[in-house]
């Protein structure tokens, strides 16, 4: 009875605590957040409806093919035939449950000029390429594609020297290369779209796109899906913007033959991510990075993406900011990790002081306290109702963004599967909000500590925001990818460690990380 008394003292003090100015003022900034979330997600839900309603404007012009331009004159042979060439550069790791339809969707793809696909390996014990190779044999008297060995990286991230591989490899004619994540999913027209975007604006840098996440119903694999959809309100403009993905990334084929930005150098010397060295050269140089409102593309997660894979991919991502190529650049990135944390922390801090206040609601009606010792947690209540009102709000705006962007993916593929909302549950995404929020300031002052990071099986070091050396090991390092699944055709045992162990160790060694911990 006099431990129940000490616990119910305890909650009614932090009920109390959190009922001052300054808790006040988190629980409302909470709020804000969540609300400002929301806006964002409306604005985008708009944007990728004003391209649905352009769609069905057209196909009830007449327009059988909206899905793959809105001017059914372009089908024409005459313009077709002036369509410029383009080369699709692949870099491949692994191979998963979803790699052959996404292979499938992007060499099927209906674009109407030459078109060249180059398939990028590191090694042909790469359980990719003999995969992709047997694929490309069905289609080899209809697609000219090829699968090339790229040998290991030195200066760079892998998957970076893959990209330059084939770049080198590229056909002598090619005006535009479009970089493609191979979990990328393609509609028929989406590289007509990308092209035809940037035939007609030559000042366009990058033409970008993003994924639309599919959950596989674990919390991993919401995390992912609640990480994405805040930057996706920034792809969602209509054309500008200062967001950039690698996974779909269309660009002038001479900027690199000519180093033009030092496009080339950036990403060659010691270029550890892609669409952050292209964005800081944009951003140096004043250059145009657009996203075409129909480059949103389906992206199913690995059935079996556990909370570790997760984690694991959010140490990457959040390594990113650790690189840099200028003291500009560096300077952003600082700014951008320093505003992320504090607004994750903001975001989640308002919902654990409404447990408290819950908590301490329940304890008061369960046993009868005075009213003096409710009056402060009245006042939670009050805040705790606001912070669920606003929460609805962000979550149905999340939803609605979501149900949109499903529908456009079904009308640019229309003979694809449909894709359904039916499949999500929204309970997992708004655990999967908080406990991703949470879990990012870790990852992002683990990474700014370590300076290391382990990507699949690779860890590269930066120094000066560049890798400066890379250490490989064939039988250590995970055996699967953390997003797609896909088997790396390592020998080494399966990483047995749960996220909680993961976390401990990443904690344990913050300053001196181990050579090969994942």
């Amino acid at each position: 009875m006099l431990s129940m008394e000490l616990v119910d003292s305890f909650l009614f003090s932090l009920s109390k605590a959190f009922s001052s100015p300054i808790a006040i003022f988190v629980q409302i900034q909470g709020c804000l957040i969540c609300l400002i979330l929301a806006l964002g997600w409306v604005l985008a839900s708009y944007v990728r409806n004003r391209e649905i309603k352009r769609m069905k404007d057209s196909a009830r012009a007449g327009n059988s093919f909206s899905f793959l331009c809105h001017d059914i004159n372009e089908l024409e042979h005459s313009y077709q035939a002036n369509l410029p060439r383009v080369s699709v550069v692949m870099p491949l790791k692994g191979f998963g449950e979803h790699n052959l339809h996404n292979w499938r969707s992007q060499i099927t793809s209906l674009y109407g000029g030459p078109l060249e696909f180059l398939f990028i390996v590191e090694s042909t014990e790469d359980p990719a390429y003999h995969a992709v190779s047997r694929l490309l044999s069905d289609f080899k008297d209809h697609v000219d594609a090829q699968v090339i060995v790229a040998g290991l990286s030195t200066t760079c991230s892998q998957k970076i020297h893959n990209q330059l591989v084939g770049v080198e490899n590229m056909h002598p004619e090619t005006k535009y290369v479009l970089f493609l994540d191979d979990d990328v999913r393609l509609h028929p027209g989406s590289i007509g779209a990308l092209t035809a975007e940037m035939v007609k604006n030559p000042a366009i840098f990058i033409q970008t796109g993003y994924p639309l996440d599919l959950p596989s119903g674990s919390l991993g694999s919401y995390c992912i899906y609640e990480y994405h959809m805040p930057c996706s309100m920034g792809f969602a403009t209509g054309g500008r913007t200062f967001f950039l993905w690698g996974g779909c990334m269309m660009m002038h084929a001479d900027d690199f033959r000519c180093d033009r930005y030092g496009v080339l150098s950036g990403l060659r010397d010691g270029g550890y991510s892609d669409d952050m060295t292209l964005a800081a050269l944009a951003g140096a140089h004043k250059l145009l990075i657009t996203s075409p409102p129909v480059a949103v593309f389906p992206h199913p997660l690995a059935s079996d993406l556990s909370f570790s894979r997760y984690w694991n991919y959010l140490r990457k991502q959040t390594f990113v900011l650790e690189s840099y190529i200028s003291k500009v650049n560096w300077t952003m990135n600082r700014a951008l990790f320093s505003v992320h944390c504090y607004l994750s922390w903001g975001f989640t801090a308002p919902y654990f002081m409404a447990v408290v206040h819950i908590a301490a609601a329940l304890r008061i009606y369960a046993q009868g306290y005075a009213r003096e010792e409710t009056v402060f947690v009245s006042k939670g209540l009050l805040l705790v109702a606001c912070l669920a009102a606003c929460t609805f709000v962000e979550l149905f705006s999340m939803w609605n963004l979501t149900r949109v962007e499903v529908r456009l993916c079904n009308m640019l593929s229309p003979e694809a599967p449909r894709l359904s909302l039916g499949s999500y549950n929204w309970v997992l995404v708004f655990v999967a909000m908080v406990v991703d929020n949470f879990l990012y300031p870790i990852s992002a002052m683990r990474s700014h500590f370590s300076q290391s990071i382990n990507w699949s099986g690779i860890r590269y070091h930066l120094k000066d925001g560049k890798i400066y050396k890379i250490d490989r090991s064939k039988d250590m390092g995970p055996l699967y990818t953390d997003l797609g699944g896909k088997h790396l055709g390592r020998k080494g045992a399966p990483q047995k460690a749960s996220f909680l162990g993961s976390l401990c160790r990443s904690l344990a060694q913050w300053r001196r990380p181990k050579k090969y911990d994942v």
